[in-house]
């Protein structure tokens, strides 16, 4: 099992996505386009038996782990032969899962330690399939926890060795669908990285492939063996972030967690991928309905991802309560910048004291990585706060939430000037297209977007994300209407924009979107 923390290093986050197992803390990830998605999507359902390789203690284990239940999974292992290769991989889940979660920087070097200690007791383990699948596995949540904590290079190089161990293990074991995760994660994660890493994965001497990784991806989600829920999520969830699948990867969830109501990581990937949908009063009802009590780790993120829906809907009072507990109660360094931009904007449009407003803004400017895009943005946002127009604000919280209407309302009253800022009248004809898409009015958006374009090549291509972010969804609309050749233009034209706050995000979609075609 691999976790999606809540943040990661500069290296981690532009990775993660696709490296990390099931994504707990950001869900993101959609189906195909183009020659990748078709060979995904002709994967036939499988009649094979299925591959059991944990005791029926072990599995229930696993499955505990899976609801986010970490205390009850550790019973349920206590009894279990301690060095069996089922037992340390699933206690190594407990530990990465318990780390990354909760981002405490306290647990780091006893987790790893306990990991080292594991991949000993392994090395004098029989030889077999599930033996080197748990070794893979542990090096893995081994490098996405140096990556996550600031080691770089021991966690690079333990991703090295986690892709040559895997391609190594998959030749030894051609029938054991669950090492086809692993490296399919490893192939897409590594395939899937911007150009400007190509120079490290020429000195670790590795290489990727999308198209490969989503191939033993699929082939992991399609065959029923003890860690198929997870090949699924992972399957579902990149599918979704990098190819536009949104509804596929939500129903699977669903699916899910109305089996398992009593599953909280499912519920939690409701209430994101909802979130993600622009579905704001769906995810905040998903979230009421999640599954609670001591038995389950705690998940301080949800806080901050609750903050934000009720922030979309202008409910102030209640976002600021819940960002407020975020920062009490999250251990980890990252999305604190971005919970103190939302506490202001909250306070902002919430007509709160200028000095309340205020005080919000300066906590942005507490020390802290800036290393995911939110909390880039919102450091930008500190330097540059006189620049956000309170109407544009409003409407680009209501597209988020899926309020279009109410967002439209707003932008059809909204009336520029000389005098208004660059940004604004740039931002102005974007957040209409985006209202426009979300409205599925594909011709208005797509004016809207190439007036963006226009306008932001008249005024020498400022160095916002309106306009990159305008070509990739020109991109999307185009390939959506079977216009291959503009559909490459514009995902061309939005990775050529050479600084914005989005950079690395759009770019990598962009990247993907022109593998698929």
């Amino acid at each position: 099992m691999a976790v999606i923390p809540a943040g990661g290093t500069r290296f981690f986050r532009r990775a993660r996505l696709a490296l990390a197992g099931l994504a707990l803390l950001c869900a993101g990830l959609g189906q195909a386009s183009g020659a990748a998605g078709q060979g995904l999507e002709s994967e036939p359902p499988s009649t094979a038996v299925p591959t059991t390789v944990l005791s029926p203690a072990v599995g229930r284990a696993y499955a505990e782990l899976l609801k986010l239940k970490v205390s009850t999974c550790r019973q349920l292992l206590a009894p279990e032969p301690a060095g069996a290769p089922g037992t340390l991989l699933v206690a190594d889940c407990a530990d990465f899962v318990e780390l990354l979660i909760s981002q405490d920087a306290s647990r780091y070097e006893a987790t790893l330690a306990a990991q080292d200690d594991r991949l000993a007791q392994l090395d004098h383990a029989p030889a077999g399939a599930l033996r080197d699948y748990a070794r893979a596995e542990i090096r893995l949540h081994q490098a996405l926890a140096q990556l996550a904590f600031h080691h770089e290079v021991r966690g690079a190089w333990n991703l090295r060795q986690v892709a040559l161990l895997t391609q190594e293990n998959v030749g030894h074991y051609p029938t054991f669908v669950p090492m086809r995760k692993t490296l399919g994660l490893c192939q897409f994660g590594i395939g899937s990285l911007p150009e400007g890493y190509h120079w490290l994965l020429r000195l670790l001497g590795l290489r990727g492939s999308v198209d490969e990784g989503l191939q033993n991806l699929g082939r992991a989600a399609a065959q029923p063996h003890d860690f198929q829920p997870e090949s699924q999520l992972l399957l579902a969830l990149i599918r979704e972030s990098y190819y536009k699948k949104g509804d596929e990867s939500l129903a699977l969830v669903t699916r899910l967690a109305r089996e398992q109501p009593d599953n909280l990581l499912f519920s939690y990937l409701v209430i994101s991928l909802h979130k993600r949908q622009h579905h704001g009063e769906a995810a905040l009802a998903a979230y009421r309905a999640r599954p609670t009590g001591p038995a389950y780790l705690p998940l301080a993120y949800l806080h901050h991802l609750v903050a934000d829906l009720l922030l979309y809907r202008g409910d102030y009072a209640a976002s600021t309560a819940a960002n407020l507990q975020f920062l009490r109660e999250f251990r980890g360094e990252y999305y604190r910048k971005d919970a103190a931009f939302k506490l202001y904007l909250a306070a902002w449009l919430g007509g709160a004291p200028a000095a309340t407003a205020e005080r919000y803004r300066q906590q942005i400017n507490l020390a802290g990585p800036l290393t995911i895009e939110e909390d880039i943005y919102a450091q930008r946002f500190y330097h540059d706060a006189q620049l956000l127009n309170p109407t544009l604000t409003r409407a680009r919280l209501l597209t988020d939430g899926g309020y279009y209407t109410q967002a439209l309302s707003l932008l059809q009253h909204f009336n520029l000037t000389a005098a208004s800022p660059v940004r604004d009248h740039l931002e102005a004809p974007y957040r209409r297209a985006r209202v426009w898409q979300g409205l599925e009015r594909a011709d208005s958006a797509r004016l809207d977007y190439l007036r963006t374009l226009r306008l932001s090549a008249r005024l020498g291509e400022p160095p916002y994300y309106f306009a990159p972010q305008a070509a990739l969804q020109l991109g999307y609309l185009a390939l959506a209407a079977g216009q291959r050749a503009a559909a490459k233009t514009y995902f061309e034209q939005a990775m050529a924009y050479p600084k914005h706050e989005y950079k690395n995000s759009t770019d990598q979609k962009a990247k993907l979107a022109l593998r698929g075609l």
